[in-house]
């Protein structure tokens, strides 16, 4: 099973910080999600929300931030005193983190709220460079977006992200050339996990973070869990007979 650091290692440093993501791998784990978005001069980020108003010293819309501004904001003394001064990643950042440390990267675009043209052209343009095709993952609750990766990228894989409690959701995952479903863990049943492995899908919920929800989607069968505490997963799996 695919252990899934939900934006990082969040539960132990800022969300979407370098220092989530670097402790992923010095914790060992090889698997992590984050989420992006755009800046006023087009540079490619990471944040969850649409405006830095939950993770750091500051205020505003992304979008209305050049990044050189952002970077003037604090975006980790929200979680604690030593991670003051941790600054806003680029993608491109991450993923020399990524590559460097052999890592799988979910990357979800946040598109649904603010519209980011030319953002997934920008992603794949960085994926490619880097070779990372085969480490990647692009996720979105914007399902145009992901039609849109497949266009430019068709042998890229993409997630299905959704909160609905979709009939038959591999038949709709078809129309998009998914290879993933990412549905919210509340309505996971094996018999769903099942069905969707059979039609050639993984399945990764969200966000997973509780023991017995842990063991719950575990012995549902599903390839992952994206969760905020990997290493509850980890001791999860090696208590399972």
């Amino acid at each position: 099973m695919r252990i899934i650091a939900h934006r990082g290692y969040s539960s132990q440093a800022p969300e979407n910080t370098m220092a989530a993501f670097e402790r992923v791998a010095a914790a060992g784990f090889k698997a992590l999600e984050l989420d992006v978005q755009m800046t006023r001069d087009s540079q490619v980020v990471v944040i969850h929300d649409e405006t830095i108003d939950r993770t750091s010293d500051g205020q505003g819309l992304v979008k209305e931030h050049s990044y050189e501004e952002l970077t003037q904001y604090d975006f980790g003394a929200w979680f604690g005193r030593s991670f003051a001064g941790e600054r806003l990643p680029l993608l491109a950042d991450v993923l020399d983190l990524v590559q460097d440390h052999d890592l799988w990267v979910n990357v979800e675009l946040k598109t649904g709220a603010v519209a980011y043209p030319g953002l997934e052209d920008k992603v794949i343009t960085m994926i490619r460079s880097r070779d990372l095709g085969d480490q990647t993952l692009i996720s979105s609750f914007n399902h145009y977006s992901l039609k849109a990766i497949k266009e430019l990228w068709p042998e890229l894989p993409i997630g299905v992200l959704y909160m609905a409690g979709l009939y038959e959701p591999w038949n709709y995952a078809r129309t998009l050339g998914a290879e993933a479903l990412h549905p919210y863990y509340v309505g996971l049943t094996p018999e769903l996990v099942r069905s969707t492995k059979a039609h050639g899908l993984l399945m990764h919920p969200f966000t997973v973070d509780k023991p017995a929800d842990i063991q719950a989607v575990i012995a549902s069968g599903a390839d992952g869990i994206i969760t905020n505490y990997p290493e509850r997963v980890q001791d999860a799996l090696a208590e399972k007979p």
